[in-house]
């Protein structure tokens, strides 16, 4: 194995390279958990690898629970199926909650505060109501608890964690919360090991090739408990090493690499290029660590035949969507009509003629 090699099985198994998904569901499903802070490059890393849909596919399996977007790593936004919410909440929400217990102190959030708070969100959310933060802050006033805005980010995260709401449907442009017992179903519940293999098995198979580390870091378990997970599941998966690195995979068919230069115009937040501790095999300059620190500031990248090759914005406007192209270096003429040919494929999936802008 080589690092050409394993950029090819990553953009495969991630659904990239072929697209192999028929819904918003299949997708998740597959990858266990999509990073989904930013809701709208989190729709179009799902229409990816999802043939032939579209933005709105993508909203309406949102608004209908068929994904549910909710705090459940890291912590941050993911898209989960409601079948797996459950399990994966238990998992990982503990550490979580520790992680942020020094926030919490400062914000002078305690027990007895989330469970007031708790309360005062179930109550208001019962039979089907949907409310958005600032109906939620409302709700929280009128109970005496301060809102300010951490602080209400904080409680409402702690009742996502404890399993208690989740998104529903949005209400216009705005998002809403409602409560998870009528958003997803309650099935058989995991003990610790099942969901530590679960959640394993998940990850390598459609996050493979990838290393100890990475799962560690993209599940936000300890190292030990993925360590355990991971021996629950090695002899399902095939491993090598390179360069004193060892990568865990699924078993497959060769993978040939395309006769054309492959392109996607991906986000920084990408399953591709954000679930990964150790992001070398895709950016040896470590282009993509500079952008990711750099927040809101670089959120999208262009992505060529694996490897980090620039980054792309967008700019909406009325009958058509710009977007700019900023490469790292010279593109050949059949780079830069694989490239437009995403950009067209963007258009269509958001409902807009797309246009190539200098």
């Amino acid at each position: 194995m080589n690092s050409s090699e394993i950029v090819r099985l990553r953009l495969h198994n991630n659904g990239l390279s072929h697209s192999p998904f028929k819904s918003a569901t299949d997708a998740v499903s597959h990858l266990g958990a999509v990073q989904a802070q930013d809701f709208a490059a989190a729709k179009w890393a799902l229409g990816l690898r999802i043939k032939d849909s579209t933005d709105e596919d993508i909203e309406k399996a949102f608004n209908e629970g068929k994904i549910l977007r909710t705090h459940v790593m890291r912590p941050t936004w993911h898209f989960v199926v409601p079948e797996d919410i459950r399990w994966m909440l238990e998992l990982t929400a503990p550490r979580v909650k520790t992680l942020l217990e020094p926030s919490n102190r400062k914000l002078e959030l305690d027990y007895a505060l989330f469970s007031r708070s708790n309360s005062a969100i179930v109550g208001a959310l019962q039979d089907h109501k949907y409310l958005t933060r600032q109906e939620l802050k409302a709700v929280l006033a009128n109970k005496g608890i301060k809102t300010d805005v951490q602080r209400l980010a904080h409680i409402i995260m702690w009742a996502e964690l404890e399993g208690l709401i989740c998104s529903g449907p949005k209400c216009g442009k705005q998002f809403t919360y409602a409560l998870l017992e009528e958003r997803a179903p309650k099935i058989k519940k995991l003990n610790r090991e099942q969901a530590l293999a679960k959640l394993a098995l998940n990850y390598f198979t459609s996050h493979g090739p990838a290393q100890l580390k990475d799962f560690s870091w993209w599940s936000g378990l300890a190292v030990k408990d993925a360590k355990n997970a991971l021996e629950l599941i090695e002899s399902k998966l095939e491993q090598e090493t390179l360069d004193s690195k060892t990568y865990w995979f699924p078993a497959h068919e060769e993978v040939t690499a395309p006769k054309s230069p492959s392109a996607f115009l991906l986000s920084i937040y990408d399953e591709y290029t954000i679930a990964y501790k150790d992001r070398s095999d895709i950016s040896e300059t470590r282009d993509i660590e500079k952008m990711i620190s750099m927040g809101n500031a670089l959120t999208a990248v262009i992505i060529l035949n694996g490897k980090v090759a620039g980054t792309w914005n967008r700019a909406l406007k009325k009958s058509r969507v710009e977007i700019r192209l900023n490469p790292f270096r010279q593109l050949n003429e059949e780079e830069q009509g694989t490239l437009e040919s995403e950009v067209t494929r963007y258009g269509k999936f958001i409902g807009l003629p797309a246009v190539v802008v200098k």
